[in-house]
């Protein structure tokens, strides 16, 4: 029958004549359910809703006569719940009239249900018996309820679910979840509400006005447990509320306490930079600088504070020049500094003017005149050396320089692009062609950079040129998608990173402490660092200055250089072979992922890279004879590399690292350890490719049995193998899992292992050579630990794998007592490193991996 037929109008628990008795179905379903065959209980239970007169009054039969849905946890009645909601979106059939009186019934009697069930029968009985169109009185009786209680995650979450939240308080409702840090759930509750998202982000913004004590919300709210105020201080706090002004398409003028924050910070990080770092000069800082305060009183504060804390006055009032800050903000030492510089005029600008220059002589010069860099704005500057750009056959260097924002939530804007051919550089100035967006010369730049870029004639030379051409097709519509359209791309960054894997050094190592990327492929090619200072000024001015002509030229120009040089003497920086002709598409560590086309690794495959020690040198090591000791920085390293077999010792805290710290120098660690025997590990790599770095510079060999060879979890190399039955019983003896009981008889404690099962034909997986479990090797009366002490790790054990065809086995660790079991991990990692296995895996090394879910875990 119909939900909808008038012939079931009945009152609840009145006697059906026909159909299914829906507590009949409960109990069937019960003893279903304890033998967590859930396909099975699918079935029944799909069968049985077909078989009830009403449906939706069946489901209240079974709620209201049964308890097991009240406490925590999963319940039967939870998923029976979930299980009709799918089986009526499945088989459409005819429900009770809206406002119908029969609605309303069952919808009164859902109500009564909600208001004793936890949260995870709300969607359920909310989309079953419609109850956002219900009487909201009782449900909001309820969610206050809730709130009162301190069930402040719950009381959100049922009005999210019964889109109850325009008659809820959003300030009252949102306040208990901010302050434990729970925001990505007051997201989801004023989602799709625009005004209650600006009344969440007014909240918020005046929790950062300066002076705001958040602890005086915190008093205000005495039940809210687990409060995260490191999560609340403004400068966090701000970069939430921008996020989200963002998100929720909000006006800016909402959000000014916020704004302000993110100012400061900024403040913060440009002195970092100027006074810590010490790589921003002092045009560049003050310019960002009058950018951000303003005339803002509260920030020309802050910023003379920031100035105050420098332990050089005279650094302090240098730094103050030209800044919009009134005297009466300034310490006394540094206004009288300040005073002091005014009178001698720029003396002694002109002289740090010459000091900066004998630093930056021992920088990268820039091989060419200054009259060959040409700064395109124009299109008749494009029509006038197009033929230069876009000459066939030629080496062209690519790079891209980005107006930084330093206002959370920004994004860099693209200001200049810079292409070197041999003897020139050209700048074509970006904003000047992209304004307006549409016009004649927007056009002419878009189709010159195309030309440029899909000439597969022309070899373009970048380092991570691929991700800066997707930002600039995101930032300038009339680049969309250009990364696409490259040809003939070599990018340097995927070439230096050949090179770190392979072990190369770098010449000057004491000069070279903290470079990173190019700045670091120019010292290890050239010998000669970047000049970085001007990296952070302000790419927005027009007209740039002429310190940022030159940086941006050398930027591209020393392209050219370091793939000369990378040309000539491959075999120095352990190439193969010639760089330009040796391309191929970058090895995949995850299979599926995509690389941008045309772009292509400028390398020979992995094996063909030569190690930094001939193989004459190191003889080759099988894995399992191979010791290494690594500090407890790299447990990424250690793990991948006890994966493959090899015995890793890891140093912990308790343990006296001064040893270790002796030898961090590597010609002391040379010294010490042989010739070939010392190796840089970079700290950049991901831990599967600094193990393929390890075992190719120490010529270790590594075959599929060596795969989960050893623990990963304690590097033990001995287990103890257990067939399934055995592992059933041993988890039922130790309470880890719920065996089907019967009634009146006493559990025996006893343990008996069986004899080593037969496996099925075709069952056969990486089998690792140790014996079976016996009853000699478990303590007598505790019959989850090993003799030896080792208690078995076995309430980590699903129980859905005891139940996984073909899975015949589980391997003990005998040192910390992990289990394992044959599964899809095991195929990944011999995919991850397949190009170092010595051999083809055997018909039973890798055969398909029985269980989907989890393995060696």
């Amino acid at each position: 029958m119909d939900p909808g037929d008038p012939a079931g109008h009945r009152t609840a628990g009145e006697c059906r004549c026909t159909g299914q008795d829906p507590l009949l179905l409960l109990q069937t379903l019960q003893t279903l359910w304890s033998t967590r065959e859930r396909q099975q209980l699918q079935e029944e239970a799909w069968r049985g809703f077909a078989a009830l007169d009403d449906p939706l009054a069946g489901l209240l039969d079974m709620l209201e006569s049964s308890r097991g849905w009240r406490g925590k946890g999963p319940s039967l009645e939870a998923w029976i719940s979930h299980q009709l909601q799918c089986w009526l979106r499945a088989q459409p059939r005819p429900g009770p009239a809206q406002h119908s009186p029969r609605l309303e019934q069952l919808q009164a009697r859902a109500v009564r249900v909600l208001t004793e069930s936890p949260s995870s029968l709300a969607a359920p009985l909310a989309s079953i018996f419609q109850l956002q169109d219900a009487d909201q009185s009782c449900l909001l009786e309820h969610v206050h309820r809730l709130y009162h209680e301190g069930r402040f995650r719950e009381a959100v979450m049922l009005g999210t679910k019964l889109k109850l939240q325009p008659e809820l308080d959003v300030e009252k409702m949102s306040i208990p979840l901010l302050l434990q840090d729970k925001v990505a759930l007051v997201e989801r509750y004023v989602a799709g509400f625009p005004d209650l998202q600006r009344r969440l982000l007014a909240l918020m913004d005046s929790w950062c006005q300066p002076g705001f004590d958040i602890k005086d919300v915190v008093r205000q709210h005495p039940q809210v447990a687990s409060v995260r105020l490191e999560k609340l201080s403004p400068q966090v706090l701000s970069r939430q509320v921008l996020r989200l002004q963002e998100q929720f398409s909000v006006i800016p003028a909402l959000c000014p306490h916020a704004a302000m924050q993110q100012r400061l910070a900024a403040l913060r990080h440009l002195c970092h930079k100027r006074f810590v770092e010490k790589s921003l000069s002092q045009e560049n800082w003050a310019d960002h600088v009058q950018g951000l305060v303003g005339q803002s009183p509260w920030l020309q504060e802050q910023l003379s504070q920031l100035l105050a804390s420098l332990s050089d006055p005279s650094m302090a009032a240098q730094c103050t020049l030209n800044l919009p800050l009134p005297e009466d903000r300034l310490l006394a030492t540094v206004a009288a500094g300040l005073g002091q510089l005014q009178l001698q005029g720029r003396a002694a600008e002109a002289v740090s003017r010459l000091n900066m220059k004998d630093v930056k002589d021992h920088y990268y010069q820039l091989p060419i005149p200054r009259e060959n860099i040409y700064l395109l704005t124009s299109q008749e500057d494009l029509a006038r050396h197009k033929d230069a750009l876009l000459q066939p056959q030629q080496v062209v260097g690519v790079d891209l320089e980005w107006t930084l924002v330093f206002i959370a939530g920004g994004r860099p804007r693209p200001s200049l692009l810079q292409v070197a051919t041999e003897g020139c550089v050209f700048l074509l100035d970006i904003l000047a062609f992209t304004q307006p967006p549409a016009g004649q010369g927007a056009q002419a730049f878009s189709q010159l950079v195309a030309q440029l870029l899909s000439d597969p004639s022309i070899t373009k030379l970048g380092y991570g040129m691929a991700g800066d051409l997707q930002k600039l097709g995101m930032s300038c519509p009339i680049l969309a998608h250009v990364e696409k359209q490259v040809l003939g791309g070599v990018d340097l960054l995927l070439v230096h990173r050949q090179m770190r894997m392979a072990g190369m050094p770098t010449p000057g190592m004491a000069r070279a402490g903290g470079l990173r990327g190019l700045s670091l492929l120019v010292q290890q090619v050239l010998g000669t660092t970047l000049d970085k200072t001007q990296q952070l000024s302000n790419w927005d001015r027009r007209p740039l200055f002429e310190e940022q002509l030159i940086y941006a030229a050398a930027d591209a120009y020393c392209l050219l250089e370091v793939h000369q040089a990378l040309c000539r003497e491959p075999a120095r920086f352990h190439l193969s072979g010639d760089l330009a002709g040796s391309q191929r598409p970058r090895h995949r560590e995850r299979p599926g992922t995509q690389e941008p086309p045309g772009l292509q690794e400028a390398l020979a495959a992995p094996r063909q890279v030569p190690l930094a020690v001939a193989e004459a040198t190191i003889p080759q090591v099988p894995a399992r004879t191979f010791r290494v000791v690594c500090d407890n920085m790299l447990q990424g390293l250690a793990r991948s590399l006890r994966c493959l077999g090899v015995d890793v010792h890891v140093l912990d805290n308790s343990e006296d690292h001064r040893r270790a710290a002796e030898v961090t120098e590597p010609l002391q660690l040379r010294a010490q350890v042989g010739a070939g025997r010392c190796l840089m590990v970079d700290g950049s790599l991901k831990a599967q490719q600094q193990a393929k770095a390890v075992l190719r510079h120490f010529n270790v060999r590594v075959t599929h049995a060596d795969i989960f060879s050893r623990c990963q979890a304690c590097n033990c190399d001995q287990y103890l193998k257990v067939s399934r039955d055995t592992m059933k019983q041993l988890m039922r003896l130790s309470g880890h899992q719920e065996g089907p009981r019967t009634s009146g008889l006493k559990e025996s404690r006893s343990f008996c292992p069986g004899p080593a099962p037969e496996e099925a034909p075709g069952g056969c997986t990486h089998d690792r050579p140790c014996r079976w479990l016996q009853a000699a090797d478990l303590c007598a009366e505790t019959p989850d630990m090993l003799a030896n002490g080792t208690r078995l790790q076995l309430a980590r054990v699903p129980a859905g794998v005891l139940r996984t065809l073909g899975l015949w086995h589980f391997y003990c660790c005998t040192r910390c007592g992990k289990v394992f079991w044959d599964g899809s991990h095991l195929g990944r990692v011999a995919t991850h490193f397949r190009d170092i296995l010595e051999s083809a895996p055997g018909p039973c090394e890798l055969s398909p991996a029985p269980s989907p879910a989890s393995s060696f875990f």
